[in-house]
């Protein structure tokens, strides 16, 4: 029976692995062939334009780039594989260094910082009275999601506290998230979600939340999220490039849940924004009282630890260092825009690695790159 074993096992496992490898959707292919999600996988993905404006140039400081990055600073970009950092100060440029022959024009994916461009989407939405709140339950706006045994709301997906079913594994080929990421109906995926426990009561960070909300602002809004994220956030920040929108297929649906692709001065104008409590160039994008709520942490839940979630809000994450309160938005390989308001500070961080540690559901990188942008600051 062991010979048998030895003989036939390696065969079916082959055979399994080439009969997945030609089902006609290419998740399988893509998941094998790619492995791990890099930050050029736009190039692999058909995309949607989220196009541009009237360029507004970032005033550069006077002390532009007088800080001179040290042995320890340059350990740590090099260590986590850093292609851009740059910091403004008081709505100014005041430094700016990039790496890997990565330039400012350079378009990198945000992977999960686009959950948080979402986020602000469902709050201009809501502000414009297309959707009503974010109490509304999600079937008012997609009566196909089927979820019937719970009454899941706006708030529910917003706080990654819906209770819906979902393998948020980023190694293994077969997961859910998996064939999201490379698959061909990301939004199927996500409306077949069912829910395992009632809402409003765990937090449990799934990519099935966020494509749910990128669904809702389409039924909303009747347009494609990029248009949508065109009109109301790309042209009147003043983004210098287009951006992209990574899609399931040609002519799909947008993969909201990542993979929004500009670079980090356009990225910049984000959080300038959410430090600006939602204006620009005294022009209201979207409303103070609805950043005050996504920046508030959603103490209601708990997360795997039982204790309550003081570190996530409206798919914005939430933190403290030395006693300076920051927000930001986070993309799995080492992808920060972040938002330190005590300092009127914004700074983007792009690249290949983050830290594997992680303190307070923060990965511990991002605390170096405070400190860095602070010293930064100090110097200025």
């Amino acid at each position: 029976m062991k010979k048998l074993v030895k003989i036939y096992l390696p065969a079916a496992i082959i055979f399994m692995l080439l009969f997945l490898f030609i089902q006609p959707n290419p998740y399988f292919r893509r998941a094998i062939y790619y492995f791990t999600a890099d930050i050029s996988d736009y190039k692999i993905f058909p995309e949607r334009t989220v196009e541009k404006g009237e360029h507004q140039p970032w005033k550069i400081s006077p002390e532009f780039n007088t800080y001179q990055l040290s042995s320890e600073d340059i350990h740590l970009m090099d260590h986590f594989q850093t292609t851009a950092f740059i910091v403004i100060e008081d709505t100014s440029l005041i430094f700016e260094s990039y790496w890997d022959d990565y330039t400012e024009n350079s378009k990198s994916s945000s992977f999960s910082m686009a959950k948080s461009i979402v986020s602000l989407l469902i709050g201009i939405a809501i502000d414009e009275g297309l959707i009503g709140s974010v109490d509304d339950p999600v079937s008012k706006y997609i009566p196909e999601f089927d979820n019937k045994k719970y009454n899941i709301t706006i708030r529910d997906l917003l706080t990654m506290g819906s209770g819906l079913k979902w393998n948020e594994s980023y190694f293994n080929p077969f997961s859910v998230t998996t064939k999201a990421y490379y698959g061909i109906n990301v939004n199927k995926l996500a409306l077949y979600a069912k829910s395992i426990k009632p809402p409003a009561e765990d937090f449990e960070y799934i990519t099935a939340n966020t494509q749910l909300l990128s669904i809702i602002i389409k039924k909303a809004t009747n347009k494609p999220i990029s248009e949508y994220t065109s009109e109301k956030l790309w042209k009147p920040l003043g983004a210098k490039n287009n951006a992209t929108w990574s899609l399931d297929q040609e002519n799909g649906d947008e993969k909201a849940f990542c993979c929004f692709n500009s670079n980090a001065r356009d990225f910049a104008r984000i959080g300038q924004l959410v430090l600006n409590k939602g204006m620009w160039n005294g022009k209201r994008i979207v409303s103070k009282s609805y950043l005050k709520e996504a920046l508030t942490p959603s103490t209601f839940l708990v997360d795997n630890e039982n204790k309550p979630v003081g570190f996530y809000g409206y798919q914005w994450w939430i933190g403290s260092h030395k006693k300076i309160d920051f927000y930001y938005a986070r993309g799995i390989l080492g992808q920060y825009i972040v938002i330190i308001p005590e300092k009127n500070m914004v700074f983007v961080r792009l690249g290949h690695k983050r830290s594997k540690t992680k303190i307070n559901h923060h990965r511990e990188d991002i605390f170096h790159y405070i400190d860095l942008a602070l010293k930064i600051s100090n110097k200025n």
